[in-house]
């Protein structure tokens, strides 16, 4: 494994801090924009080493590879900014933050693996003529991120509208967090970028509508309209984006034993920089700086479950007090929560995730946990968090009601709660800012704009409207 070492990222200690969650640097931050930008030799090369390793894919799937680098490929990739901030000490743990929500149009590190997807489809369109379609099923964010992505490959001039387009389903529990885009402002836009809302099931039934439709329709609509339907669920297009997580902290951040904490469904983020951590370091089992947290709510704790019980369905033993459920005998899970199977947020609706028996393995490897936090511990967290995060450029409203994205805040609250149990000791943690925004920050997709879908019958008509 072969690797290269850049120069360090650009240290901006002049730009004020300006929209939420875009902070200026500081004596003890370090911001790096456009880091897609920034590390493109060795992302290029990621990439292709990805596309060696993967298995032949049953559907259409780009090559791994990028358009050429071009002023408007640096437009294109600019929201990807991220940035590391010191938030101070906490029972002799040095506590950091990897703040990955710079995009203003989503607020999420969602943006970077849907950049490098969009990307890819690019590189096809432009290598063949053949215009993509892709499909996506999403819980909001994806969707978000992906929709934002597409739009910026048509607003810089990569692609055209009509060689890129996109799908996306999403069930009816997280329409409500789904932004309003440029996509949706008129009704050809509509047709040709849909998106879809399931009221039947949940987040599993759109993984497996999206995957239906793209196996049933991909022919059809390549023979009839020349578009290629490509569904991007593939675990290899976030890895390879959030390797550069790793790769900003090598060239940033004291070479030094560190833990990475993250709200996860399934770790695809702590799973992409570990990634990117073998590939710098040439290591399958990096030595330092590489052990992993995972913070989880009660909807679906199943990956700290197997982590530290062995099974998906541990759950501890409640008891009714007072209004709440309480519990102490298991430190792993909260000690009061309103329900058992408490949904703090839907963002986070993957169960027993096919990733799970792989993190429990590099955790045991490489050092880490997880812990499973409530709404009533966020709730109580929230003052001092806010607190914490404000002279970083990270706004929280003074309400938390007004809080749509609970990923940071469910972040902080499990290395709080952890360290505070002596579940996490060691001498640094960093927390990865995968994605916080709330009601003032965007318009939610009209409902007028969304089209319902009951069936697959529903959603083929849909796609195939949408390529025509």
């Amino acid at each position: 494994m072969t690797t290269t070492t850049p120069g360090p990222a650009t240290r901006d200690t002049t730009a004020p801090a300006a929209a939420s969650n875009t902070p200026a640097a500081s004596p003890e931050s370090v911001v790096c924009p456009a880091a897609l930008t920034r590390y493109d030799r060795e992302l290029r090369r990621i990439l292709a080493a990805a596309g060696d390793a993967a298995e032949t894919p049953a559907g259409f799937s780009p090559r791994w590879e990028l358009p050429e680098p071009s002023p408007s490929l640096e437009t294109f990739f600019a929201p990807s900014t991220m940035s590391a901030h010191h938030l101070g000490e906490r029972a002799g743990t040095r506590l950091g933050l990897l703040n990955l929500m710079h995009n203003p149009r989503t607020r999420t590190t969602k943006t970077f693996a849907s950049l490098v997807i969009v990307a890819r489809a690019v590189a096809h369109v432009r290598r063949t003529g053949e215009p993509v379609m892709i499909v996506t099923p999403s819980s909001a964010n994806k969707a978000t991120a992906l929709r934002d992505a597409v739009l910026r490959a048509h607003e810089s001039g990569l692609v055209t509208e009509r060689e890129l387009r996109i799908a996306c389903v999403v069930p009816s529990v997280s329409a409500a967090k789904l932004w309003d885009s440029p996509l949706a402002q008129d009704a050809e836009r509509r047709r040709a970028h849909p998106v879809a809302v399931s009221h039947g099931g949940g987040s599993a039934q759109v993984k497996e509508l999206a995957r239906a439709v793209v196996d049933a329709e991909a022919d059809a609509v390549f023979a009839a309209h020349g578009v290629r339907l490509w569904h991007t669920m593939d675990l290899g297009n976030y890895m390879v984006a959030d390797a550069v997580r790793a790769l900003f902290e090598r060239d940033n951040l004291p070479r030094e034993p560190r833990v990475h904490a993250h709200a996860v469904s399934s770790a695809f983020g702590l799973l992409g920089h570990f990634h990117g951590q073998q590939w710098h370091t040439g290591r399958q089992w990096p030595a330092e700086g590489a052990g992993y947290f995972l913070v989880q709510h009660l909807g679906t704790p199943d990956m700290v479950a197997s982590l530290h019980h062995g099974s998906f369905d541990h759950r501890p033993v409640w008891e009714a007090r007072d209004g709440l459920l309480v519990q102490s005998e298991d430190p792993r899970f909260p000690f009061a929560a309103h329900a058992a199977d408490e949904q703090l947020d839907p963002t986070f609706y993957t169960h027993t995730p096919a990733t799970s028996p792989r993190m429990n393995e590099i955790i045991r490897r490489q050092g880490g946990g997880g812990i499973v936090v409530s709404l009533v511990e966020c709730v109580e967290r929230y003052p001092a968090i806010r607190e914490l995060l404000a002279p970083h450029g990270v706004v929280l409203p003074s309400d938390p009601r007004r809080l749509r994205e609970w990923s940071l805040v469910m972040a902080l609250t499990g290395v709080f709660n952890a360290i505070d149990r002596g579940l996490l000791t060691d001498p640094e943690v960093l927390v990865h800012a995968s994605g916080s925004y709330h009601s003032g920050d965007f318009r939610p997709v009209r409902d007028e704009h969304l089209r319902p879908v009951d069936s697959l019958d529903d959603l083929r008509a849909l796609v195939r409207e949408a390529a025509a």
